[in-house]
């Protein structure tokens, strides 16, 4: 276990995790920042991106499992992204859809809010989100960031606004 808040823990992804991640990645309601669901293959890429920032940062998009129950809801942690000509710590976050407005994605994204002030010694850290997802705009909100830029992102064939949320420590 890397984090732990109320109701929610935050563990590495592992292999045995990618049907739980295909309840997400394979959504496409949910995945509709991303221009649709992902297929099985996708879903090994993403899974397989994880594993290897673990082994490169020591850090990346963590499982959250649901206290309890122990299941596996959502993914939520650190990455670095590129955002125009730098690359910036992120934290990022999904959800399945049966999961949401039960303010997990803000339980979890403050935890890790948390850890990447205290254990990387980041000075600040933000959300990426597309302009047109406002839920997770306000999850940013709630994570006491603000709006400070927007960049046109290309992904999937497609010009995708994205705007960016920062905190500093």
């Amino acid at each position: 276990m890397i984090l732990e808040t109320e109701r929610l823990y935050l563990r590495e992804l592992e292999q045995s995790d990618f049907e739980a991640l295909c309840k997400i990645l394979k959504d496409e309601e949910a995945m509709y920042a991303y221009e649709g669901a992902f297929d099985d293959s996708e879903v090994q890429k993403w899974l397989d991106r994880q594993l290897s920032r673990y082994k490169k940062y020591a850090f990346g998009l963590w499982a959250v499992v649901l206290k309890g129950k122990n299941e596996v809801i959502g993914q939520c942690g650190l990455t670095m992204q590129p955002w125009k000509d730098k690359e910036v710590l992120e934290i990022g976050y999904l959800f399945q859809r049966a999961y949401w407005h039960n303010g997990y994605a803000t339980e979890a994204a403050k935890a890790c809010k948390k850890y990447a002030f205290e254990v990387l010694k980041a000075d600040e850290v933000c959300s990426i989100i597309r302009d047109t997802n406002t839920s997770s705009q306000n999850v940013a909100l709630r994570n006491g960031m603000t709006l400070t830029d927007n960049w046109v992102k290309h992904y999937r064939g497609v010009d995708m606004p994205h705007y960016r949320y920062v905190v500093k420590k």
